[in-house]
């Protein structure tokens, strides 16, 4: 195992085992320092910072599985202990306390090595498990944010509930719609990750990236000769998601025939690769996603009608973040605190000018701009979370405002609300003034009473203005 530069602490109070263990660890490049003593390994725990820890259990002046059960030795630092022959007890009672493993002396040095690299080995497995189960975690917490979402929430877990009653065949799809940016592809793997396929593999695919001259080999597989470059077989990513979930994103980006092709997939659960007149059983979850109209690809006959109404069944909208209003400010102090954390910064509350500037701002892109536009923030604000650059682009989006005044414009049949329209040009009038009421209202030529009007009773941070 390769062990250069790794920092060791070494607890044993016989001298020659002591420099036997020393001698052959830093012939492999590692790092040892001794301790003869549990108060001498207390005190080196202090002050120094160790990868590994090798800890006899008996000492003159104690047990060194106390070192373990007072937390002296970091989590971080993978430990093996140390045991007389017939003192297994120790040993269990090491492993219960959080030691990786134990020896029982006399051992081979040799086999050591073997434990250390072991225990090395599944600690890193345990964080990786850990890490994604936070990330997990982090991921719902962030996504399931608002009444909207939450209302998601539900959906799926009910879906969810339903797919573990199901015996014996594959789920029925899911379709996502969403505009660009509204996390289609955290909610799918959220789905597959909380789901009884979280075992089975998550196969991502951006049909989008997919060539039509490869769709088809990609996602159903071919055989060999099956096409020039074909020199062997190969399984299609349907066909490679056994037990799990694919994603499609982009969905619509496939061509009809290819539509024509999933579509049986879907109906039949199995596939038949390219060159091939043998079919394939496929036991996979398809999850769908679009950010395009379907209805209105149907109507020009670039969706396929079938395949939408086989895909309906379970489908879910992801509103746009223009829609959760109430959800911008407290969704974006919650990505700031992860974001601040990734730099190092210390978390704060954002500021009454950097809010107003949020509730302005569309939002095209979305939770992905927003995240976005709080990392440059965080960076090029002097991390204040002022949000300096939504400031022209809210500016310059007044624009909107002339082309609702202009000749050409025409009330949506579905009525306009002029209240609504009336709080947004005042929230970008704020946004634009930096929060100071008395030139927001110089902006939009009202009074400031008529402003502090419209923002009284309306959940707004309170703004600064001019005395």
């Amino acid at each position: 195992m390769p062990l250069k530069n790794a920092r060791f602490l070494l607890l044993e109070d016989e001298p020659i085992f002591r420099r036997r263990i020393s001698a052959y660890l830093e012939k492999a490049g590692a790092e040892v320092t001794p301790a003869k003593s549990l108060a001498e390994a207390r005190e080196l725990l202090r002050t120094l910072a160790f990868d590994f820890a090798l800890l006899d259990v008996n000492l003159p002046d104690g047990r060194g599985l106390s070192l373990l059960s007072d937390k002296s030795v970091p989590d971080s630092v993978v430990t093996l202990v140390m045991t007389a022959e017939g003192a297994v007890e120790g040993a269990v009672e090491a492993m219960r306390l959080g030691a990786a493993d134990y020896l029982v002396k006399p051992f081979d040095l040799d086999e050591l090595s073997v434990r250390l690299a072991r225990a090395r080995r599944d600690r890193q497995k345990r964080r990786g498990e850990q890490f994604r189960r936070e990330q997990q975690a982090a991921a719902g917490q962030l996504f399931f944010f608002g009444e909207a979402m939450r209302a998601i929430e539900v959906q799926v877990e009910k879906i969810l509930a339903a797919d573990r009653r199901i015996q014996g065949a594959p789920p029925p799809p899911i379709l996502l719609e969403g505009e660009t940016g509204t996390g289609k592809t955290t909610l799918a793997r959220w789905i597959h990750q909380h789901g009884p396929r979280s075992d089975g593999p998550l196969i991502d695919v951006n049909c989008s990236a997919l060539p039509d001259t490869l769709a088809e080999s990609e996602l159903f597989g071919h055989e060999r000769g099956a096409f020039t470059d074909a020199k062997e077989a190969r399984i299609g990513l349907l066909e490679a998601a056994e037990g799990g979930t694919v994603f499609l994103d982009e969905l619509p980006s496939l061509s009809p025939a290819i539509q024509a092709k999933l579509l049986k997939a879907v109906e039949d659960r199995n596939i038949r690769r390219l060159g091939s007149s043998r079919t394939v059983s496929i036991d996979a979850r398809l999850i769908a996603a679009t950010n395009a109209d379907l209805q209105a690809l149907i109507a020009t006959g670039r969706f396929r009608e079938d395949l939408y109404h086989r895909l309906d069944l379970f489908r879910i909208r992801i509103p746009p973040l223009r829609e959760r209003g109430q959800d911008i400010v407290p969704l974006a102090e919650m990505i700031a605190a992860r974001v601040a954390k990734n730099y190092g910064l210390r978390s704060q509350s954002i500021p009454a000018v950097g809010q107003l500037r949020l509730r302005a701002h569309r939002w095209p892109g979305n939770v992905r701009e927003l995240a976005h536009e709080i990392e440059r923030s965080l960076v090029f604000d002097d991390d204040k979370l002022t949000f300096s650059s939504l400031a022209a682009s809210t500016g310059a989006s007044t624009a909107s405002g002339e082309s609702w005044m202009s000749p050409q414009f025409r009330f949506p049949e579905n009525g306009f609300d002029l209240e609504k329209a009336i709080d947004g040009f005042i929230q970008r009038a704020l946004a634009q003034a930096e929060g100071n009421v008395s030139a927001a209202a110089r902006l939009l030529g009202v009074s400031r009473d008529y402003v502090r009007y419209r923002l009284k009773d309306r959940d707004r941070p309170e703004e600064p203005h001019a005395p």
